[in-house]
């Protein structure tokens, strides 16, 4: 499969990392020896290592069996945030997680296999549907059709600006956003959602001592257990949750008993509902822009990759930009929501060490199962918020930590004032979700953030050292 491919980046010269406060000995990503303008895929090799402290590169694969198990988990740690999304917006629940299933394989093809991403139900549309709908917050969406041809216009826009990237190269990317920059916005992508994630679980103390248990559960799996399990993590520590919650609440008789009456009513295999767009000026106005919103959300996923895998994955940026436009706009095509790039496996992947994008096929298929069987679908919206939650604070806390990593990793001199500012402001606007409108487009917090990370280092490279 031969298809255009981008110019790979220019590393940063050393006068330019002196100057932004980086230590140039440290930048040690490795370089693809596979790139090459006529080779779309990797050379894939099979894994060697020692799974208790040896990582699994992008382009090694595991056995079959170890595999499976990983791509569940992966689906299992963006289900909360897929499910959750389109229940917001009124759009149909199943269908976007059949989409981010195909979606996440189309990723994986366009991209060739180097970007290690999972996609799902983008949070970034939220606002703006609700907004061009006027959803009333439950139900369907009567106002739907509308809003996906937003969504649908808003894809297009984030793919062109993929091409764009392709044709040009990254460097003009990394100089807006260097190491000080980028691991800003890493973090606050996840002290963005803690609060969200808080409040859910803090409903009343059982469920804040489920999601507790939850997350203790979780990371006794991480510390005390080795090989397989100790990368199963997540799985592992919430079946063990889910397991307690029903004898906690069915047997016992503390909080909320797990409903079973849905699975037993749910059908074993059936489509979902298919819905077609319909294209309005006004709502492309006010969804379009979500593009840029995207673009700093997995500009900031695909550095935190870059840092944990220690392979240098920009040069496919704009591969990852445009499979990530085509698939939004695919999805909506077919009635659901836009996706991208999710911030909770890139949380999976700082812990297990496995980036293999191999997983994340398996992942797809298993949504694709998931949203093509109602009963499936139904046995896993059992799974108690409480239980989500918890999973969230760990996954969400491992994404700040990722920022952090890649500003200790580039040794970012904080003794800066530039990158003190820098990174002051960018992590208390992003984590207090300081919002700013242009007109009726709202930029949300983590947006703002990134605004003004980059629009800070900008400024800051004026000045003449």
């Amino acid at each position: 499969m031969t298809l255009p491919s981008e110019p790979s980046s220019t590393p940063n010269k050393p006068d330019a990392l002196t100057a932004a406060g980086i230590d140039p000995t440290a930048m040690q990503l490795i370089d693809d020896p596979d790139f090459d303008n006529n080779r779309w895929f990797p050379t894939w090799r099979a894994y060697k290592g020692n799974l208790d402290v040896d990582p699994v590169g992008i382009n090694e694969y595991l056995p079959p069996s170890k595999s499976i198990l990983l791509g569940i988990q992966h689906t299992f740690a963006m289900f909360g945030a897929t499910v959750l999304a389109p229940l917001l917006m009124g759009f149909d629940a199943n269908l976007a997680i059949l989409m981010s299933g195909i979606c996440t394989v189309m990723f994986f093809i366009i991209t060739g296999g180097r970007m290690p991403s999972y996609l799902g139900s983008s949070f970034a549309f939220i606002g703006p549907v609700i907004a061009v709908t006027a959803y009333a917050g439950m139900g369907f969406n009567s106002g739907l059709d509308v809003a996906l041809g937003g969504i649908m216009v808003c894809g297009i826009i984030y793919s062109l600006v993929g091409l764009l990237v392709m044709k040009t190269g990254t460097g003009w990317i990394e100089s807006l956003m260097p190491p000080i920059v980028t691991g800003a916005i890493v973090m606050i992508i996840g002290l963005n959602l803690a609060p969200v994630t808080i409040q859910g679980v803090s409903a009343n103390q059982f469920d804040a001592w489920m999601a507790t248990l939850t997350v203790l559960l979780i990371s006794a799996v991480a510390v005390f257990t080795t090989g397989m399990l100790r990368r199963l993590l997540l799985l592992v520590g919430l079946i063990l949750s889910y397991i307690a919650y029903f004898v906690m609440t069915n047997i016992l008789g503390f909080g909320i008993p797990i409903d079973f009456s849905t699975i037993q009513s749910a059908a074993w295999f059936g489509l979902p509902t298919i819905y077609t767009p319909r294209f309005e000026l006004s709502a492309i106005i006010l969804i379009a822009p979500v593009a840029f919103i995207l673009i700093a959300e997995n500009l900031g996923h695909f550095k935190a990759v870059e840092g944990m895998t220690k392979a240098r994955v920009t040069p496919y940026m704009g591969r990852a930009f445009l499979a990530d436009g085509l698939a939004t706009t695919f999805s909506a095509g077919f009635g659901s929501t836009g996706v991208t790039t999710y911030a909770e496996n890139i949380g999976v992947m700082a812990v297990t060490k496995v980036y293999s994008t191999t997983i994340f096929v398996i992942a797809g298929l298993v949504a694709i199962i998931l949203g093509l069987s109602p009963k499936f679908g139904a046995v896993i919206q059992t799974i108690p918020l409480a239980l989500l939650g918890g999973a969230s604070i760990v996954v969400f806390g491992l994404i700040t930590i990722a920022g952090a990593k890649i500003w200790i990793d580039n040794h970012i001199d904080f003794s800066k004032n530039s990158n003190l500012i820098i990174a002051a402001v960018t992590v208390i606007m992003g984590a207090g979700n300081f919002s700013l409108k242009l007109g009726e487009f709202d930029l949300g917090g983590i947006g703002t953030a990134t605004l003004a990370a980059i629009v800070l280092n900008a400024l800051f490279n004026l000045k003449k050292d």
